[in-house]
């Protein structure tokens, strides 16, 4: 019987989790599906209940569900226990709906490998919303010692606090000038998005020797990375964290660690052009 998958979140229809899943079930011929499944709050219930009785064998969450989904679950595992934020469900031999989180390995896996000297710098992770539990376990367990946090809604930043008691909060109103004091920016909002919300003002105080992250992905470049890499800061969209979050998905649920290929890049790629 073929295997059904499928992503939750709204809005989704900007996601590629499709076209990466399916491009991998086509390569190594496992009889599997997967599709984007637009939701609203009152029905992670039955998506659940969809789960349990093995209509969908597994689902990736995003925004806004990565937290609201977890009183659902009946267990919580490794990162996902630790940042109470999941984005990988899949059901277990005993039948246990088991909630993972593979957002943390994603940034890991993408960026945070490849920065030197990583646990002298100084990282600000801009949202307190889904994924920001994630950037934040991520950097800790890169060895990032300073840690801050914004957003819109600073109750929020407390709330974080009480999980992480290391970070330190910045207001909003302060962001733009306190950018210079950062190695590395990680915007983990939904600013920039297609068709979204943006930031309302530029990073133009950021130091020339500091890393710009965006957890979007599309765009490729959001208005704030197209500044910044015009002003030659290093800077990295979330294309590659999404392939790796989403590697380490597939491998849950299919135990196969399948391939990062340069088809599959171009493929993703063609996509968001």
């Amino acid at each position: 019987m073929k295997k059904k998958y499928g992503i939750i979140g709204n809005p989704i229809k900007h996601s590629l989790s499709p076209i990466l899943h399916n491009y991998w079930f086509k390569k190594y011929k496992i009889d599997a599906n997967y599709s984007i499944i637009e939701i609203e709050n009152s029905e992670v219930s039955e998506i659940i209940k969809r789960i349990k009785n093995k209509d969908l064998t597994g689902i990736n969450i995003t925004l806004p569900y990565k937290q609201k989904i977890v009183p659902y679950v009946d267990i919580l595992v490794n990162d996902a226990e630790i940042t109470r934020s999941v984005n990988t469900i899949y059901l277990d031999d005993k039948g246990t709906i088991v909630g993972e989180n593979t957002d943390v390995f994603g940034l890991q896996a993408a960026y945070l490998k490849e920065v030197d000297n990583i646990t002298k710098k100084k990282a600000i992770v801009i949202g307190s919303g889904g994924v920001s539990p994630s950037v934040i376990l991520s950097l800790e367990k890169s060895g990032v010692k300073n840690v801050s946090i914004t957003n819109r809604t600073e109750e929020k930043c407390f709330f974080l606090k009480k999980k992480f008691k290391y970070l330190n909060i910045i207001s909003w109103q302060n962001l733009k000038e306190e950018l210079e004091n950062f190695d590395i920016i990680i915007n983990a909002t939904s600013l920039g998005l297609k068709n979204g919300q943006d930031f309302n003002f530029n990073f133009d105080r950021v130091k020339d020797d500091s890393i710009y992250i965006d957890t979007i992905y599309n765009p490729l470049e959001t208005k704030t990375l197209k500044f910044l890499k015009e002003k030659n800061i290093k800077v990295f969209n979330g294309l590659d964290m999404f392939i790796y979050q989403g590697q380490k998905s597939f491998y849950l649920w299919n135990k196969v660690n399948p391939e990062i290929d340069q088809t599959l890049i171009e493929l993703l790629l063609s996509k968001l052009k």
